[in-house]
């Protein structure tokens, strides 16, 4: 019966991929983009809710002005791939968070966008927070929030459905998601949090190009980045991000394919 029950879960896993847009890679997906949006946008209002938000209107003009034209660059490209249903249910949001401290941002799924104001200096101008938007808009577009919330339910739940874990373990699969949005915790899942940083490397800069923001400016940013790192940071094997020397390597491989992208406006 065991094996019966084993088998019948396989069938139903293999069933359940999706593949990410230009890498083509193929990815677990147990979960609904609209369950998954709605969760995210719950989420969403709770951490905006709490900002505090900045109320400096240059930066706040400058994240929502780059933040539109990555979004229009990413519907551009889903319009030209008779795409566009993969993102239906998208409600784009740019938000600034005021927080010196943190040198951060993170697109939720939907599409909800906040930057830190601790990560504004290190971009420097609206190339520099392009690359990090294309990342962060990335990320949701290639679904890895969805995706680690099915390896996730896996993990935890055996599978079950999103919509039976919100039922009967709400508590758990709030935690689930926060995770899944954010930073994993666990030394197993790390690797696979490396590979989708990377990932959203890859469309992060196609995104940018498409915006009309020149895809070389990539490098200086997370030259930039890696001069402000902490002596402390971990060592790369035990960090769910690639060091900044093996992703500005990376970036530099995939700058011709961006390059064909790019239109400056």
């Amino acid at each position: 019966m065991l094996k019966k029950l084993t088998l019948v879960a396989a069938l139903s896993f293999t069933g359940a991929c999706t593949t990410v847009p230009i890498t083509g890679r193929s990815q677990l997906s147990l979960v609904s983009d609209s369950e998954v949006n709605s969760l995210a946008a719950t989420q969403y209002r709770e951490v905006i809710a709490k900002g505090p938000l900045s109320t400096n209107s240059q930066y706040v003009s400058m994240v929502r002005r780059v933040g539109q034209r990555i979004q229009a660059g990413v519907e551009t490209y889903f319009r030209q791939q008779n795409a566009q249903d993969q993102l239906t249910g998208y409600k784009w949001e740019f938000n600034v968070i005021q927080d010196d401290k943190q040198q951060n941002a993170w697109c939720m799924p939907g599409g909800k966008v906040a930057v830190y104001t601790g990560i504004l200096p290190v971009t420097q101008d609206e190339t520099g927070l392009a690359v990090v938007m294309g990342h962060e808009i990335a990320h949701a577009v290639a679904k890895h929030g969805s995706e680690r919330m099915s390896q996730s339910l896996i993990q935890q739940l055996g599978g079950q459905a999103l919509s039976v874990a919100l039922a009967n373990n709400a508590p758990a699969t709030k935690e689930m998601a926060l995770q899944a949005f954010g930073v994993g915790s666990q030394v197993g899942l790390l690797k696979y949090g490396r590979n989708q940083e990377t990932e959203a490397d890859h469309l992060g800069l196609i995104f940018m190009a498409l915006a009309g923001y020149n895809p070389d400016g990539a490098v200086a940013f997370w030259q930039r980045m890696d001069a402000s790192a902490s002596a402390a940071a971990p060592p790369e094997f035990l960090s769910t991000h690639p060091s900044n020397g093996t992703r500005i390597a990376d970036i530099q491989r995939e700058l011709p394919e961006a390059r064909k992208y790019y239109k400056p406006r």
